[in-house]
Formats: C-alpha cells, structure tokens, sequence
C-alpha cells in the first residue's frame, strides 16, 4: 500500500514537473518571438492602395519587431485564395494577413464555395485603415445632385445605368444600397475592375459609378465626372466641394471599405497583443498618416475586440444587401 501511494507521488510530482518545463517552453516561445521573417499575406496584386496599406505597416513592424515582414500578395477569386490561405497556415505569429471588409463581410454570403469562416478562421489584431465610397455621374449628365438622381431615376426606372468593378464586390452593392433606401431601380453594368468600370463613365458609357475615393478623386478633381455625394460621416479634404450622403439626402448611406490585420485562428493571445499594440502605434505617426492620407485612405486602429464587432456588424449589415440584390458569384 505504501508502495502504491509513493508510485502515485512520484507520477504525480512528474507530471507536474512536465507542465512546469512546458509552461517554461511557451513562455520562452511567446518571448522569442519573432525568430524569423513574417509573410504579410495580401489579397491584391502588388500596386495600388491596398498594397500601399499593407507595404507601409510592414516596414513599420520590421523595425518595432527587428524581423523581416515580407509582403505576400496572393490576389485571386475575389480574395478567396489569400483568406484560405491564411486559414490553414500555422498559428504561430509568422503569418499575418490584410482583411478587407469585402473579404470578411460580403464575400462569405455571395459564395457559397469558400473555404474559409470569416468569425472562426481568423483572429483579428485591429484595423489598419479605410477609405469611403463615391457616388459620381458621368460628365455629360444633367443630373447635379443626389436629389436630381433620385427624382430621374424614379421619373425613368430601369433607364439610368452604373458601371462597377465587378458582380458581388463593394462597388455594386454600394448601388444596390443606394437602390434600396431610395426606392430607385438603376440597371447595373458590371466590369473586370475599376479601370474600366470608371473609364466607361468618363466616357459616357454608363450614368453613374460607386468606387472608392482613391479611385474616384483624382477623375472629379480633374473635372472628368462630377462628384454627388461621398459615403463617409465628413467630407473629404481631397475633395472639399464633395459633400456626405447626409448632407445630400441620404442620412443611412454610409459607406467605408476599411482594411484590417488578422492571423490565423488559435495564435497566441501574447502575440496577438504585441502586433495590436505595434499597429496602435504605427497608425499613431504622422509620416503614415500622411502617406495614406495621400491616396484618400484613412488610418484606423482598434483594439481585437473592438475589430470583431466591427466584423460582425458589417457581416450583418451586408448580409442584407446581398439578399436583397441576389447577388451571387457561385
């Protein structure tokens, strides 16, 4: 019997003395970490805003983490390939990744094939930035103002035409919510992306076009189409004379693509802290908040909570959209 308590005292002291070494191995893990170089895993090609963001915060990290954050662009099937990408990579900080609203908030509602949960893949870090949506018309148009839409769209239903960047993305349902709280019909005109969805109405082509301020600002500016109304609670100092959806009839049309940082699901709470409380503090520079601020972009941080909420309200939100339009690109 003595025999048998002392067993069970050994075991007992054994297995606290592995939790113990284990318990030491993981804090010497979270406190080594970063050993190595970090891939930024981005959903767009290189070039453009987007990247722009992502390339910013990463040599902004290299420096705060004394470690190589390299960007990984991985564009495709409207951001599917980089979203389930990340959501099988290891969760041991060395992958990081760019989320953009479409990604985590329309694209898991217009299509179905996805291998990825937007609230169960990821862990979110924070926002990095966003940028709001414009409602602009062609040159040639007498439409002047959102009113002037409105009461032409209803006067012709069906008639007036706006071109997107694509069936299913931000940009089209921007005008399906327009479509929605105005009680208008307009008939949508998808292209392959910005570029030519803008050109087609710089060229008359189409009536009216909902993209972002990045794309859009430099078109009105230089007078090529006019500028109606932009989706954000302020107006724009790249465009001053642009005012809100508020302002112009439109209290319930608020409209921003913001652009997040995650990692994947089950990484280390620790390092999730370390790269928020990184990103709080990049976004608070002047120097980056300039840069970005240059292409109509925004710089917004948060804490993972806070990132959540947001994720989930705009799921939400944009759930309804969609079901709304129909919208699918299955």
């Amino acid at each position: 019997m003595r025999s048998f308590r002392l067993s069970k005292l050994v075991s007992a002291s054994l297995v606290a003395a592995g939790m113990l070494v284990g318990a030491s191995t993981a804090s010497l893990a979270g406190a080594a970490w970063p050993a190595h170089t970090i891939k930024f895993i981005v959903p767009f090609p290189a070039g453009g805003a987007t990247d722009t963001i992502a390339r910013v915060y990463a040599d902004k990290l290299s420096e705060a983490l004394k470690q190589p954050v390299v960007v990984d662009n991985k564009p495709g099937a409207g951001t599917a390939i980089a979203a389930e990408y990340v959501a099988t990579a290891e969760p041991d900080g060395y992958t990081i990744a760019l989320a953009p609203a479409a990604q985590l908030a329309i694209l898991p509602h217009i299509n179905s094939n996805i291998r990825f949960d937007p609230f169960k893949s990821f862990a979110p870090v924070s926002l990095l930035a966003s940028v709001p949506y414009v409602i602009a018309a062609s040159p040639n148009t007498p439409i002047a103002n959102v009113k002037e839409l409105i009461a032409a769209a209803k006067k012709d239903p069906g008639k007036l035409t706006y071109s997107s960047c694509g069936p299913g993305t931000m940009c089209h349902l921007s005008g399906e919510m327009f479509k929605s709280q105005t009680g208008t019909d307009l008939l949508h005109v998808p292209f392959k992306g910005s570029a030519p969805a803008i050109n087609a109405l710089i060229g008359d082509q189409v009536n009216l076009a909902f993209d972002t301020l990045t794309v859009l600002a430099p078109q009105i500016r230089d007078g090529k189409v006019k500028g109606l109304a932009i989706g954000s609670r302020e107006r724009s100092p790249l465009l001053p004379n642009v005012p809100t959806a508020t302002e112009a009839g439109l209290p319930d049309y608020a409209v921003e693509s913001w652009f997040g940082l995650v990692v994947p699901a089950a990484t280390p709470t620790d390092i999730v802290q370390r790269l928020n409380a990184e990103i709080v503090r990049i976004g608070n520079l002047p120097d980056v908040k300039e840069r970005l601020g240059a292409q109509g972009l925004t710089v917004k941080t948060n804490t993972p909570e806070e990132y959540a909420q947001l994720i989930r309200t705009d799921y939400a939100r944009w759930g309804h959209v969609v079901d709304a339009s129909g919208a699918q690109i299955n």
